[in-house]
C-alpha cells in the first residue's frame, strides 16, 4: 500500500510498504479521508515523530478484512477511526500516568497510523459512522471531542457569555459546542479573514482582529464591563493567555486548549486579584467521540465552513501541507485522502 512516511528533518517520502494484516481480534480499514493534526504538526515541528512513522489519527474509512474473532465489525461497515472504549489496563497514559507530560512522553511510535491506503485496527476501537454524517466530517471526530471535551469541563453555565481566542479548527469547533452547550453569546478573537467569516457563519456573536483592535477592551465592552464568563486559548501563541487571564471576569474560567511550546510570558500582578480559575483541557474521552458524532448527525455541530475543495490533498501534497502549517496558517483545515 501507499503511505506517506516521515524521514525525518520535516521531510515525507511516498512509499510503497506492505500492507497489513488484521490479527484475530483485528479489523483493516480503507482510509477515506484523515484530517492533519496539529499534534502531527508539532510531531514533525520538534522533530518528535522518529523517521520511519507513519502518522496520522483523524480519519475514517471502510472496514475491508476482519480477523476471525472479530464480531462487532463486517467488511463493509464505515467507521471514524477511534473513539471506543479500551479494555481495561489498555487507557492511555494520558489518562492514567500519574506524572505524564505531554512533551516527553506524547508520541506514541511503531504503529503505522492513517497517511496511508490502509491502516489496522483493535476491534474495540473504532465507531460506526452514523447516518447523515459525510465520511469528510467524520474525518474531524477527534478534534470535534477535544472541543468537547474543554467545554464539558469548563466552568460553562447555560446563558454564559464565552471568549474563543483563535479561530483555527479547535475554536471553530469550541465555538459550536459552546453553543451547543447553551453560551448566550460568543465572541472571537482572529486575525485570519476567511476564518473570521467562517466563525460568523457559524454564530459567532463578533469576530474582532487582535492585530487591529483592543480585543480586552472590546469584550469587556460587550458584557457591560464585567468581561465573558469563559474564555477558550485556542491560539496558544505567545500573548494569548496572558490576554485571556486579562480579559475574563472576576471568578471566571480561562480554559488552555492550543498546546503552546514555547514558555509565554504572564503579568499575574494585572488579573490575580480577580480570582480567576484556569483548567487545561487535553484530548477528550470516548462518551466526548460518541457525543461529537451526535451532535454532527443532528447539525449542531457543522464541518462545512471547515472544509473546502483547497482543504483536501492528496499523499503527495503531504509535505508541502506540513511546510505550510509550520509557519502561521490562515487554512482552516488540511485533509488527507490517501
Amino acid at each position: 500500500m501507499r503511505a506517506a512516511v516521515y524521514k525525518g528533518k520535516h521531510r515525507f517520502e511516498i512509499a510503497d510498504i506492505p500492507t497489513p494484516l488484521p490479527g484475530p481480534s483485528q479489523l483493516l480499514v480503507k482510509v477515506h479521508s484523515c484530517g492533519i493534526c496539529g499534534t502531527d504538526v508539532h510531531a514533525v515541528m520538534y522533530e518528535i515523530a522518529p523517521p520511519g512513522s507513519v502518522l496520522g489519527h483523524e480519519f475514517s474509512g471502510t472496514v475491508v478484512k476482519t480477523g476471525p474473532m472479530v464480531n462487532r465489525w463486517k467488511v463493509g461497515d464505515k467507521v471514524v477511526g477511534g473513539g471506543g472504549e479500551p479494555p481495561a489496563g489498555g487507557e492511555p497514559a494520558a489518562r492514567v500516568h500519574p506524572r505524564y507530560n505531554y512533551r516527553t512522553m506524547g508520541f506514541q511510535g511503531g504503529r503505522t497510523r492513517a497517511y496511508a491506503e490502509y491502516v489496522l485496527m483493535e476491534e474495540w476501537e473504532p465507531l460506526a459512522l452514523p447516518e447523515g454524517v459525510p465520511e469528510e466530517a467524520a474525518s474531524l471526530t477527534e478534534p470535534c471531542a477535544v472541543a468537547v471535551h474543554a467545554v464539558r469541563n469548563s466552568g460553562l453555565k447555560l446563558g454564559d457569555t464565552v471568549g474563543i481566542l483563535g479561530a483555527g479548527p479547535i475554536g471553530m469547533l469550541c465555538l459550536q459546542a459552546a453553543r451547543a452547550a447553551g453560551a448566550a453569546k460568543v465572541f472571537v478573537s482572529e486575525p485570519a479573514p476567511a476564518r473570521s467569516r467562517a466563525a460568523l457563519s457559524l454564530g459567532a456573536d463578533a469576530v474582532f482582529d487582535p492585530t487591529k483592535e483592543d480585543i480586552t477592551g472590546r469584550m469587556v465592552d460587550l458584557t457591560d464591563g464585567k468581561g465573558p464568563d469563559v474564555i477558550f486559548d485556542c491560539a496558544g501563541i505567545r500573548t494569548t493567555l496572558d490576554q485571556a487571564m486579562n480579559t475574563v471576569r472576576r471568578a471566571g474560567q480561562v480554559v488552555l486548549v492550543a498546546v503552546p511550546w514555547e514558555p509565554l510570558p504572564l503579568l499575574p500582578a494585572d488579573w490575580m486579584a480577580r480570582e480567576i480559575r484556569f483548567h487545561s483541557s487535553w484530548g477528550s474521552s470516548p462518551g466526548e467521540w460518541k457525543i461529537s458524532l451526535e451532535l454532527m448527525r443532528t447539525g449542531r455541530i457543522s464541518m462545512k465552513p471547515l472544509l473546502s475543495e483547497s482543504s483536501f490533498i492528496p499523499l503527495e501534497g503531504i509535505e508541502k501541507a506540513f511546510e505550510a502549517l509550520m509557519k502561521p496558517s490562515t487554512q482552516l483545515q488540511m485533509v488527507v485522502r490517501p
